[in-house]
């Protein structure tokens, strides 16, 4: 899947979807100063004008060689929401944007679902390109085609899936991330060393990259809609979307997804899918390898958070964790919430 292009130093990971119409694969593109390839994917998607969307402090620019517009919205998770939406919708409006028109988020992964969700809410749908500009949304967030917005119920319960046309990762924009935003793209990373048993950690950084991206795009190549297998990519998101509502978005969700990942070898050992070593091995990845923290802060009761875990998109037949067991990492439904609240009074 991994396809050199024009230099060495360069990748592009096709990802591959199923038939239906005309073909919806895109490439996305991994290395140091790529960002000309967006003008490219532009071209070949035809667009006649540009709708930019990032936030304050991205500090990324992108040149265009055709009219295209600048729209920013707030940074937090108070900005993922339908009012952004309305408020992106209602730009594209005032441009005169048309489908044959272009999106382009540059940003985290809020940003790219955002923008990729007013992208297929405009006018029932038009294209949009990625660029990604932290770990997570090279590694997840841009990739695969999920959008979405909160509610205060709950994290991304409105959105659409709808495939960019195009993602460019480029791996410079790195270099001045924040500390915490590192850590954030770290805690996503750690996910895939257990979805492939893959030793991530040896490679350089442009490897770790391209080989999360060839995972992601496989598994969604096999189920794009999360219908079946690509539950698997929210392993260790189950509690970790608990704790970031339950904390008022105060833990970051890469950060939450590395308690989630722990909390989900713990219970899948109560569980007794699988055994001690395995649980010592996620604890190894996590806090070793990463330096993350595991422990579950107290920013609710065992009770309060198994409530919000009942609300999560997975919940489609009783309590439902994405949990490791004898034939690796699967969805697991009908988990019995007094293992779970029994286990979470124990770690909170």
């Amino acid at each position: 899947m991994r396809l050199p292009i024009r230099q060495a130093d360069m990748r592009s990971i096709e990802v591959h979807l199923p038939a239906g119409g005309p073909d919806r694969s895109y490439p996305v593109v991994v290395g140091e100063g790529v960002l000309s390839e967006v003008a490219a994917m532009v071209r070949r998607v035809g667009a006649d004008r540009v709708a930019v969307v990032t936030q304050p402090g991205i500090g990324v620019e992108v040149s265009f060689d055709r009219p295209n517009i600048q729209l920013e919205i707030g940074v937090g998770e108070e900005h993922k929401s339908l009012r952004t939406i309305e408020y992106l919708c209602s730009e594209f409006a005032r441009a005169g944007l048309t489908r044959r028109d272009v999106v382009v988020a540059v940003g985290g992964g809020m940003v790219t679902d955002v923008a990729g969700f007013a992208a297929a809410s405009y006018h029932r749908g038009i294209a949009v390109i990625h660029v990604p500009t932290t770990l997570l949304g090279m590694i997840d967030a841009a990739i695969g085609g999920k959008t979405g917005v909160n509610l205060a119920e709950g994290k991304n319960l409105v959105g659409a899936f709808w495939q960019p046309s195009g993602v460019v990762c480029d791996l410079a924009t790195l270099a001045s991330l924040p500390e915490r935003e590192v850590r954030c793209g770290n805690g996503e990373m750690a996910k895939y060393h257990f979805l492939t048993g893959d030793d991530l950690a040896g490679m350089a950084l442009a490897d770790r990259v391209a080989r999360c991206i060839e995972i992601k795009a496989e598994v969604v190549a096999s189920d794009e809609r999360e219908s079946g297998r690509r539950a698997i990519l929210n392993y260790g998101h189950t509690l970790a979307h608990a704790l970031e509502i339950a904390s008022g978005h105060d833990i970051a969700h890469g950060e939450a997804v590395a308690i989630g990942l722990v909390f989900a070898a713990r219970l899948a050992e109560r569980l007794g899918r699988i055994d001690a070593d395995r649980v010592a091995h996620h604890l190894d990845v996590v806090a070793g390898v990463y330096g993350l923290s595991v422990e579950i802060p107290s920013v609710g009761s065992a009770d309060e958070l198994l409530a919000l875990m009942a609300r999560d998109k997975k919940a489609l037949d009783g309590l439902t964790f994405v949990l490791d067991g004898p034939h690796g990492v699967e969805p697991v439904a009908g988990v019995d919430p007094e293992v779970v609240r029994s286990l979470l009074a124990e770690l909170v």
